[in-house]
């Protein structure tokens, strides 16, 4: 599976796997990726971390609860060092930049498909650095429910809209709402889209 918010980056995906690999489904937000992926059993999905809805941090997170044999190759504009060791540490097999030539991605993907890992030879001594110090995200500290509150909130949803996508109630959303902002010692919703983008939760 495919799982990127850009149609063309997908596409372009596709048309380096396919010679090699089947691709079951390509779809364009973390919600709708847990939501197919359960069904379709890939033995491989390749993701981006930036996805609205449910990002690929968190989404690794789940998928890997409810397929833990699926391998997961991360492909992201982002370099963080600390970034990168966090999505290793949620499950990934492997991460590439997206600036990375065609044929990084299907070597990242055999790699993979053989039991083992891939890290990009672009990325940068800090992150194994970071990898060793197992060195936690300020966001650790919320469940995932809350994560995901807060990034449907930061991307601008209602309460209404929040709640109907995560399958709850308007109350629930806004308990779960007034519980980050009281742990985090945040005062408004701009204070929250701060946050949100600091901890990677949305895209910058």
């Amino acid at each position: 599976m495919i799982a990127d918010d850009h149609t063309l980056v997908a596409e372009a995906y596709r048309g380096i796997l396919e010679p090699e690999n089947e691709v079951v489904a390509t779809v364009a937000d973390g919600r709708t990726l847990l939501q197919q992926a359960p069904t379709l059993f890939p033995e491989l999905i390749i993701l981006d971390l930036a996805m609205p809805l449910l990002n690929g941090l968190d989404a690794i997170l789940q998928i890997r609860h409810k397929l833990p044999n699926t391998k997961i190759v991360v492909v992201s504009m982002n370099k963080d060092p600390q970034l990168v060791a966090e999505a290793f540490r949620r499950g990934a097999s492997a991460y590439i930049p997206k600036t990375s030539p065609p044929p990084e991605l299907l070597q990242a993907v055999r790699e993979v498909l053989n039991g083992r890992s891939y890290l990009s030879p672009s990325a940068t001594k800090e992150t194994i650095g970071s990898l060793l110090r197992q060195q936690p995200t300020e966001s650790e500290g919320l469940t995932d429910r809350q994560r995901e509150v807060v990034q449907l909130i930061a991307e601008g949803k209602s309460m209404k809209e929040t709640a109907a996508l995560m399958n709850t109630t308007i109350r629930t959303v806004s308990f779960h709402k007034y519980r980050v902002m009281k742990k985090l010692g945040l005062n408004s919703s701009a204070e929250l889209v701060q946050y949100a983008m600091r901890n990677h939760i949305i895209g910058a």
